[in-house]
């Protein structure tokens, strides 16, 4: 007997399909969750839903995010079931830069990449279509995002390593598919994965010089060392985008991109929905206000895109001005 195909939720209309009676009730239930818990930072809702997720029968679920973009992962997955929420906004920093940016022929470097959310929705025609390289050094998540690249047509690049400092291997360790990293002791348990700089992705032929790039680093604790090993990419047209987590009160990412890099870096600001200058680190101490979220800051050292970033809050001002 075939095991039964991924539910279906399309976040345009709410419609849920294939899914049983006990499947439904965990949708109102995820849907709920969410809610409440978004007025507290969404604290306790991915070890609720993954509880409640043990008694579910083991499917995924397909999620349509927009007309040319699907994206599949374990149905009651406690860190991705938020998109039930139809009004949710996974990451709107990043969200609105890369709607912003459809326009625009760069290239997407998504670098610890998960199952490929963004990999999925940067590369879909009302993104624009852009070309992408996902890179995740985990074999669970790199099962999963080579899974989505095939459902949306294979139309996104993937690679199976990390990024660091310098080429070689490491040991990636954790116990959260969101959040596994090679940033753990020496000598520490885990999957041995291979290593390599930015700056490799040109040397191996991956990424031409001359373009303009965006590149992620959701690295959990490594991204300095990703920092490092880039130079000459991000002396290119780049923009990187780089978490910093909100229980870092010292915002150690952004301290050294300000101290050790030519970059000037900015930082989406919840109060003025706009993109703000980071000149010193105070501004992030008023806005990274939960110790469990991630912040993303945009350092680029590109007259283009620091041009962009402009451009993008004078869209968002003229959004405002109408509504």
């Amino acid at each position: 007997m075939n095991a039964p195909g991924p539910i279906q939720f399309d976040r345009a209309t709410g419609a849920l399909e294939g899914a049983g009676a006990l499947e439904r009730m965990a949708a109102c239930a995820l849907v709920m969750g969410a809610r409440v818990s978004s007025t507290f930072s969404y604290r306790g809702y991915n070890a609720a839903a993954n509880l409640m997720r043990k008694a579910l029968p083991e499917r995924d679920i397909a999620i349509k995010l927009n007309p040319d973009a699907t994206f599949v992962f374990p149905y009651g997955d406690g860190y991705w079931s938020k998109l039930l929420q139809r009004d949710y906004s996974y990451e709107i920093e990043l969200d609105l830069l890369f709607r912003d940016a459809a326009d625009v022929d760069y290239t997407l470097v998504d670098c610890g990449a998960n199952y490929g959310y963004w990999s999925v929705l940067v590369s879909s025609a009302p993104f624009g279509a852009h070309r992408t390289l996902a890179i995740e050094p985990s074999s669970q998540n790199f099962a999963r995002l080579t899974h989505n690249a095939q459902v949306n047509g294979n139309r996104f690049s993937v690679m199976k390593c990390a990024v660091g400092a310098a080429r070689g291997t490491a040991k990636l360790s954790g116990t959260k598919h969101e959040a596994f990293s090679i940033a753990g002791k020496p000598g520490a348990d885990g999957e041995t994965v291979p290593v390599i700089r930015l700056d490799d992705l040109i040397d191996d032929g991956h990424l031409p010089l001359g373009g303009k790039y965006i590149v992620k680093l959701d690295v959990e604790g490594v991204e300095i060392d990703a920092i490092r090993g880039g130079e000459r990419l991000l002396a290119e047209d780049t923009a990187i985008l780089c978490e910093e987590h909100g229980s870092d009160r010292d915002h150690k990412v952004s301290r050294f991109i300000l101290e050790h890099t030519p970059l000037k870096l900015v930082v989406y600001d919840p109060q003025s929905n706009r993109y703000e200058a980071v000149v010193d680190l105070g501004i992030l101490d008023r806005i990274k206000v939960a110790s469990n979220v991630g912040y993303n800051v945009v350092g680029t050292a590109s007259a283009f895109w620091q041009a962009r970033i402009q451009h993008l809050n004078a869209s968002v001002a003229q959004r405002s001005a109408r509504n």
